[in-house]
Order: C-alpha cells, then structure tokens, then sequence
C-alpha cells in the first residue's frame, strides 16, 4: 500500500517515465547497475522498475534513521565493502535468482558526469555470471536531492527518466591474478555504463539542443565571449538566432547548403543556429585554403550563397579570394541590420517568448552540417553530418570527460575545423560550459595571456600549436586549465614534457576525423596512457583490417552513432555518399592503429603516410618521430618521393640548421627503428608549411620534394 500511494503521489510531481524493455529483468541471474545522481535514486527505482530487486546498500547508509525508516519497506542487503565476507554474500544472493541492484560509482556523482567505478559490482557479475542490466535515472541530480548545487540549476520536481538498457555480460576475465582479473572486470563494468550514458541521450535537432539548455540555465546565463569581451547569454544569442533566422530564409530555400565564411565569434553561432533552425545546412568553407579549394567546395556542396562579414573580410584579406568566386552570392551581415523592418522586430518578440515555434519541421537524422575535409587526397570532400551525428559525439565527449558549467574553453581553433567546431560551439551551445571564441590560433602571445585574464580552464590544441604556447607564455598563464586537450596531429614528446616541466599540466592526447564528428578517441585523467590517443569513445565499434607488412595492428574501420551521413564529392555534387566499408555506417579511417589489451588506441600511420622502400614498409611517422629526437625543439615533416632504385625515397623537411645523418641514425637505435627509416635527403626550410587547422601540409611538402628531386 505504502508504494501503491507514493508511486501515486511521485508520478506527477517529477513527471516519471519509465522507457526500455521491461523482459529484460528475465534471466535466472539478474545484476541491476545504475548510475548514482541523487539520494533518491534507490527509491525511485524500488517503486517504479518492474522488478521486485533486493538493494545492496552500504552498512553507514542503513545506518542513517532517515534511510533506516524507509529501508523497512525495501529488500535490501547492508554490506560493509571494505570485507570480504560482503562481496560472497552478494555473489550468493545473485545467485540465488533474486534480481539485486547495486551502484557501481558508490556514491553521487558531483560533477554530472559518471564518478570512479569501482571494481566489486564488476566482479560480482563475473563471479555468478549473471546478466547485467544497465538503468540510466536522469533528472534526479538537478533536484535538491543530488550534490549539483552551484553547478547546475536545481528544481523542486525536475523530468525523471528512468531507461532501461539492453541486458550485457561480463565474461570472467582471463588473466593470471585475482587482482588484474578484478580491475579489468572494473573497467568492462564502466564501458557498459559510459554506453548507456550516450545510447540515452535525447534524440534532438541542434535548435532544439539549445532551447533544451536554454530551459535548464536560464536566458540570463552567459554563455560565450569573443575579442569583443562581451559576454553573450543565452538569450541574447537566441535574439540573435531569431532575426538572423526571420533574414536568412529570405535569401535561401528549404534544405539547401549555405556557405559560412566567419570567423570564431559569437555571431557565427547565432547564425550556425539560425540557419539549423531555417532547416538550411551550413557549410563552414576553409578560408585559408586558398581559392582553388574554396572553388572546389562551392561546387562539390552546390552552395549558391555566402554569409560573411565585412569587418572580418576586411581583417583578414579576404576580398581578393571573394573577387574571384563567380556564380555565387556574397551576403554580409553588416548589410542585414538595414532590411530589418518593424515586422521582423514584432516577429522576433513574438518567437523569443515561444522559440520552438521558430524551428521549421525536421528530425535528427536530417542533414545538419557540411565541413571539408583538407583535400590532402585530391579535390577536397564535403562531409555531411546530421543533428544526431554531432550531437552523438558531443554526449561521448561529455561522458568520459567531467566538463561542468563551471569550466570556461579557451577555443582558437577555427570553427570550419571539426574539433573547433564540436568542442568550440556545439558542446557549450547544448551544456552550458563557457566558451572564448578566439579569431586565430597563431597569436601565439596573446593567446597564454586571454588564457590567464579571462579564467579559462579548458584549452583545446594542436601539438605545433601547443608548443608555440609553451614558448611565449609565463607559467602562471594556464595556471587554472584543468584540461589541455591535444588532436589533429600527433603530439610530439618534447611538447609533452615542456608542458609538465613548465606549467605542470598533463596533455591529454586525442584522435578525431572529421567524419566521426570528430572525436574518436581521446585520453581522460580516468583512463590515460601516455603514447596512446587514448580509449574509443563510448558507442564505437571498431574492426582492423590486417595489412601486408604490417605485423601488429591493422587499419581501423570504425562504426557509431557519430558517424557521418556520407560524402559530397567532387564528381558527384550534392549527391550524398554513405559509408559502407564493411557494410552500412562502417567508416574506413585510412589509418593503421594497435589497439592493446586495455583498449588503448595507439596510431602508426596513416594508410597513405607509409613508404615502400626496397619491399620493405616504413612509417613516416616513425621517421619523424627519429628526427624529433634527433633535433628537439625544432619542426620536422616527412613526405616521400619516387626512386628508381628502392621505390620511394624518404625525404625530410626540418626548421633544424644542422642535423646531422650520424644523429638521425643513434635516434632510430634508440627508438627501435630501422636503418631504411633513416632519411637521406635532408632539407632545412624557414618553417613547415601548415593548413589553417594547424596540420602539417604534406600536399605542399610532397610537390616540393618531387622539385627538389627534378633538379
């Protein structure tokens, strides 16, 4: 009676729903695991699951009168975990038949991402081989039952769901101690629950991500800065979405692809909104690629129309790139504010009390974004990504990483590179985490600085980047960055060590593609291991490919929820290509990884960064991994030209004055590498040649190898 009148009472109050397949508590040993967010998540699951479980709580919380009272009317087992005795009365009662609920974090979270998971759940599962069932309760830690005060906005009676997850298991794992078998069985238990997080995630379009956050922060929340150092809320950057909105769908029609040429500001997302919400996909064009790129991308996405910026074409001499581009309107924003009649003001007041009436009809699955990628393989290619795909990588990245409402991102990276893109706009646009929009990556002074004066506690790189940083910046500067994220490129050792030596910050090294939204892997303080590009992101399947004269590892095929919708290319424009290496949603990377047996991603080289000397196959990568030990402190870059001897020759492109053959070759001892990836062709350059993302250009360096051969 007791929980027939609270299951009353608590359903409307909290609007519980209950989602999932409630057969899959059916098994002769059932494990419920949950994540923990709130005091009351116990309760919630004993009145509304449709199960009859016993609860395995911890002897201090039977303890507490509070909980004592209301454990009288629950199944529950009090266990103290620091005894052995506890864990065989658990695996007893699994298996036993009756289903039992534990919480692998052991406590509530405090930050709205899963805490440590810790290895007895694990073991238990192992142990009694039960099936485990993963059940996400969301909602409960921004009620005044959780511990998310001053980060999150709490409620009375906030939305709960409770979903229940897909039944999974955990094999006993075969190593040789109890001890590594336990912390491995740790570690399966938090994938299953880093899964669930992201197959929960609400299914929305971009728009509607950003009214969601809109709703839990507040119209008054800020939200991101620029060089301007004004501060834009979310209700001033739903203004802008608005009449940017009521002025775009004048010069464009439904679904087609609009070209966006401006740089890392405010403006640029009230646009990228304004146009998702308009059901027109943004193209973000790569300005510094140069003319012929940017051709080439106009005709591959058919875009008709460009939305610039005067001041930002002015600043950054891009009037000479636009008199070139035939057969397509040029829009300045500047030129907007003179076309906004009183109707459109009405308009925007009317919609800025009811925004969702503003969003014409589309799903998740439409297309949402159109990037490029470098065209380092020929003709640069279109990349299209749904609302989901994009959203799916940003609730990856929010599941293995504790970003908070309380961090502030320093991001430079240019919003048309898909890491700056994602990280820089999407994540804080639809979770509340700070942004500074910073123009250009290069200011390599004045970025430590805006670090330092504007609080940033979160910056997001490249390794040449990064390393710019460290040189010009004092080491208070990043003194309150909790996360220094590396990617794009591989991060070199002598960055890795001056950034411990001098700020006492651990650079957290990540592999993305612009298809995979991009992130696909990325090393978080909970799982990290130095020379790896980290774990893949929850979600993710992977497949390798075994490669002729590749011994260990092979090429990385990858499928997931973040994948993208498929390519535009060039010889085929506007058409949609899907992926389907090895079947539908499969991506072939190009790129030839190890995985060990902990799941640690570890990049040997692209497919196409590989030479073919005398039969024999050498990573470029190693080869520039010799010549930056060889010579630290200096840039290096690898690329090959033809031989009629070996095949291909390795040629290689430093900033170094002198570097010697003798040390390139005690560098590669050291490493372990061999005597055909020592470079004889040896080129001093004033700087490597880089793309606007800030990688090297090995187009560039591969057209001045075969020159420097033909003399």
């Amino acid at each position: 009676m007791l929980k027939f009148i609270l299951r009353i009472i608590l359903r409307p109050l909290f609007r519980i729903r209950v989602a999932g397949d409630g057969t899959a508590f059916a098994n002769e040993r059932t494990l419920i695991v949950a994540n923990h967010e709130s005091f009351i998540d116990g309760i919630l699951l004993a009145l509304f699951l449709p199960v009859d479980a016993t609860f395995v709580i911890h002897t201090s919380v039977a303890a507490n009168p509070f909980f004592a009272l209301l454990l009288r009317h629950v199944r529950h087992l009090a266990v103290d975990s620091t005894t052995p005795l506890s864990m065989k009365l658990i695996v007893k009662l699994v298996e036993s038949g009756a289903p039992v609920v534990i919480f692998p974090e052991g406590r509530l979270t405090v930050t709205g991402s899963l805490m440590k998971v810790y290895d007895g759940a694990a073991f238990i599962a192992a142990r009694s081989a039960a099936t485990i069932v993963p059940v996400r309760i969301e909602g409960t830690g921004r009620s005044y039952f959780g511990r998310l005060s001053g980060i999150y906005p709490l409620k009375l009676f906030p939305r709960i769901t409770i979903s229940i997850q897909p039944r999974r298991q955990i094999p006993m794992p075969d190593l040789p101690s109890a001890k590594l078998r336990r912390r491995r069985a740790g570690e399966l238990m938090r994938d299953i629950l880093l899964d669930m997080l992201v197959a929960t995630r609400p299914q929305r379009t971009l728009y509607q991500a950003f009214l969601d956050a809109r709703h839990t922060f507040g119209s008054r929340y800020k939200l991101v800065e620029d060089v301007r150092l004004k501060e834009e809320s979310y209700g001033s950057l739903l203004k802008m979405t608005l009449a940017l909105s009521r002025l775009i769908r004048r010069f464009s029609d439904e679904h087609e692809v609009v070209g966006v040429m401006t740089p890392n500001a405010a403006p640029s997302l009230g646009l990228i909104l304004a146009l998702s919400a308009q059901n027109r996909i943004p193209a973000m064009l790569n300005y510094t690629a140069g003319v012929e790129s940017v051709r080439a991308a106009l005709h591959t996405a058919r875009i008709r129309t460009i939305v610039t910026s005067r001041a930002f074409v002015e600043k950054a001499k891009l009037a000479p790139l636009l008199a070139q581009l035939s057969d397509v309107s040029i829009l300045y924003l500047e030129d907007f504010k003179a076309r906004f009649g009183l109707a459109d003001k009405l308009w925007v007041l009317w919609h800025s009390q009811f925004p969702r009436l503003a969003e014409i009809a589309q799903q998740p699955d439409d297309d949402a974004i159109v990037l490029f990628t470098s065209g380092s393989e020929g003709k640069p290619k279109g990349v299209v990504h749904s609302h989901a795909s994009l959203l799916s990588n940003v609730a990856q990245i929010r599941a293995v990483a504790d970003f908070t409402p309380l961090d502030k991102f320093m991001m430079a990276l240019p919003l048309f590179h898909s890491f700056g893109l994602t990280c820089g706009a999407i994540l804080p646009l639809v979770s509340g985490c700070k942004v500074f929009l910073y123009p250009s990556p290069l200011h390599y002074r004045i970025i430590p600085e805006l670090t330092y004066d504007r609080n940033c506690t979160v910056l997001f790189g490249t390794s040449t980047f990064l390393a710019h940083y460290s040189r010009f910046a004092h080491p208070y500067d990043f003194g309150r960055l909790r996360y220094v994220v590396s990617g794009a490129e591989k991060l070199s050792e002598s960055v890795r060590h001056t950034w411990i030596d001098k700020f006492g910050i651990r650079i957290l090294e990540g592999y993305g593609i612009t298809e995979c939204a991009p992130v696909v892997a990325v090393n978080v303080p909970m799982a990290c291991r130095n020379g790896s590009v980290g774990q893949l992101v929850p979600g993710m399947r992977h497949y390798l490919e075994p490669v002729p004269g590749i011994e260990v590892g092979g090429a990385l095929h990858v499928q997931g929820p973040n994948i993208m919708k498929g390519y535009l290319l060039h010889d085929r424009p506007g058409e949609i290509q899907p992926p389907q290496s090895r079947g539908p949603g499969w991506y072939a990377t190009g790129d030839i990884v190890h995985i060990d047996d902990e799941g640690f991603v570890h990049i040997l080289g692209r497919v196409k960064r590989f030479a073919k000397i005398a039969g024999e196959m050498v990573s470029l990568e190693i080869v520039e991994q010799i010549a930056a030990s060889a010579a630290p402190g200096f840039m290096h870059a690898v690329t090959t030209r033809t031989d009629q001897a070996k095949g291909e020759a390795l040629v290689l492109f430093t900033t170094a004055t002198d570097i010697a053959r003798e040390a390139l070759g005690a560098a590669a001892k050291a490493l372990g590498a061999p005597e055909l990836a020592i470079p004889r062709n040896i080129h001093q350059v004033e700087a490597i040649p880089l793309l606007g993302s800030g990688k090297v250009d090995y187009v560039s360096l591969k057209s001045m190898a075969e020159a420097l051969a033909a003399r």
